[in-house]
Order: C-alpha cells, then sequence, then structure tokens
C-alpha cells in the first residue's frame, strides 16, 4: 500500500475531469448500486474525530475519509479500497481531494439545476472554498461576470442580478436577504455543514421551488440551513436528493423563473470516488 501526498493528487486530478466519475456516482448511489456512510463526529477537549466512507463496486473503489478538527483546522486522509478484492490500495493526504470535491460536486449539480443562460455569478468567501468555486464557475461559465466577495460585504446589487450564488464561508447567520435573490437563480450552498449555522435565510428557503440534496439523510440532520428553519417553512420544502435530480427521476424545475437551492455538506461517495480517480492517473493501475 502507497501512500500519496496533496501535491501528488493536485498533479494527477489536474489532467481529470473529476464531474464525470462524480456524475456517475451520484447516479449509481440513487439507484442503490452505491452506498455510503452518513458522518460520525466524535469529541474530546478541543478535539474532533470525523468519519465518513462510502462503497462504490461500479467504479472498483470502496473507502473512507477521516480528519480532525482543532480550533477550526482541519486535517484529511482517505484510505481507499479495492471493491474487487478488498485489498487496500492507499492512502492519501485528502486537503486536495475535499477542495476539488466539493467545488466538482457544486459544478455538477449547477448542469443540472442552473437556469439556461448564466450571465453573472457572485461567491460568497475569500478562503480555500470560495476560491475553489470561483474557479471552477469561471472556467465552465467563461463569458459570464463573476464577484468574489467577503460574508462581511455589501453584495446585494450582485445577489439581485446573479443567476447562480454561491456560499462557501463559516458564517453562522445568513450572508444576504433572501427576498433579494432573482428570479430563476441557483443558490449553492455549501460552508456550513453544522446544525447551529447557516448561510442562507428563511426567506430564501420560502420561495425555492426545491431544495437539492447531496444526500438527504445526512444533509436534513446537519446542514443548520434546514434545521434552523422555522417550522412552518421546513415544513413545506421540497427536499429531493442530487443523485435523483441528475437522473432525473425528480425534477427540480419547472420554468425558467424556479429558484432552486443545492445544499451540500459534503458526503463521503465524492471522497472515495475522486481518491479512485486519483489512484488510477498515479498508478496507470485499476483497483
Amino acid at each position: 500500500m502507497v501512500h500519496f501526498s496533496d501535491d501528488d493528487v493536485a498533479r494527477a486530478l489536474g489532467v481529470v475531469d473529476v464531474t464525470v466519475a462524480l456524475r456517475d456516482a451520484f447516479i449509481e448511489l440513487a439507484s442503490a448500486q452505491a452506498a455510503q456512510q452518513a458522518r460520525v463526529r466524535t469529541d474530546a477537549g478541543n478535539v474532533k474525530l470525523s468519519t465518513l466512507g462510502a462503497v462504490l463496486p461500479g467504479q472498483g473503489v470502496a473507502g473512507a475519509k477521516i480528519y480532525t478538527t482543532i480550533d477550526g483546522q482541519f486535517n484529511f486522509v482517505v484510505v481507499l479500497f479495492s471493491a474487487r478484492t478488498g485489498r487496500p490500495l492507499a492512502t492519501f493526504d485528502a486537503n486536495e481531494i475535499t477542495r476539488r470535491r466539493t467545488a466538482a460536486v457544486s459544478l455538477l449539480a449547477a448542469r443540472h439545476l442552473a437556469p439556461p443562460e448564466v450571465g453573472r455569478i457572485v461567491v460568497f468567501g475569500k478562503g480555500v472554498q470560495g476560491r475553489a468555486h470561483a474557479d471552477a464557475f469561471a472556467a465552465e461559465y467563461p463569458g459570464a461576470e463573476l464577484r468574489v466577495v467577503g460574508r462581511n460585504d455589501d453584495a446585494r446589487s450582485w445577489v439581485e442580478r446573479a443567476q447562480v450564488i454561491v456560499t462557501a464561508t463559516r458564517a453562522a447567520a445568513p450572508l444576504f436577504d433572501g427576498n433579494h435573490v432573482a428570479a430563476g437563480a441557483l443558490v449553492v450552498a455549501v460552508g456550513s455543514s453544522r446544525p447551529d449555522a447557516r448561510e442562507v435565510d428563511d426567506a430564501l428557503m420560502s420561495r425555492a421551488k426545491c431544495i437539492v440534496a447531496d444526500w438527504k439523510e445526512q444533509t436534513c440532520r446537519e446542514a443548520g440551513d434546514l434545521v434552523l428553519l422555522a417550522a412552518n417553512v421546513r415544513e413545506r420544502l421540497r427536499i429531493v436528493d442530487l443523485g435523483d435530480a441528475i437522473s432525473g427521476t425528480a425534477q427540480a424545475r419547472e420554468s425558467d423563473r424556479d429558484i432552486v437551492v443545492f445544499k451540500s455538506v459534503g458526503v463521503g461517495l465524492a471522497d472515495v470516488v475522486v481518491a479512485g480517480l486519483a489512484y488510477r492517473e498515479l498508478t496507470g493501475c485499476e483497483p
């Protein structure tokens, strides 16, 4: 079994379209051909240990991501196994995997959920995930006007005119007034995976035609964007899984004026898929 660094992963994934494998994996999950484990968090003192994983026979891999959180800082490792033989294949420093898979899942969601014409994009967040999302969406929509703003910036004019709004911050409270979001917009909310923190408000969620979750089983429990909603808003929500939206089993939009929210907390399926891609590229071998 070998170990790969974040630099190795960055070199390997620079030549592949991660979203292709992710699309297949989410469809496999929706059709029960793949399975994943919900996140488990364990903590003592100021140290938190989290694990999440997935089994993907169609892609030949199984594995788990394990990471620590200390004083708000994360360190990630992925352990990858062959789904054919059960043999451990590799371990990975997974900060780069986490950065890339999060932006790639958001981009995959946008390909299926964004309105037909995207002329303006605003990204909230100037950290690692904000920059990763800005890079991914700029490449996907080269003709669009894109602005990156901090969570304390006055971005109302951008929120009012954007077709895609991305929130990738550590905010504990909503970043903008959901009444200002334009009809037809897609809001991609990826910053919060804690039940006590949220980036979007009740006004936005009450206007949304559909909430698309990376995985309802985990997202509805972890996302403060959903947990902290007023009861009368929450009970009216229509929430579907990303795999169902991609495969066409569930329809997120009925018209170009519908507002759609994609809420992601990060799932083990994405980590294992991306680790599998990196393994193939770095070794030239199938799992």
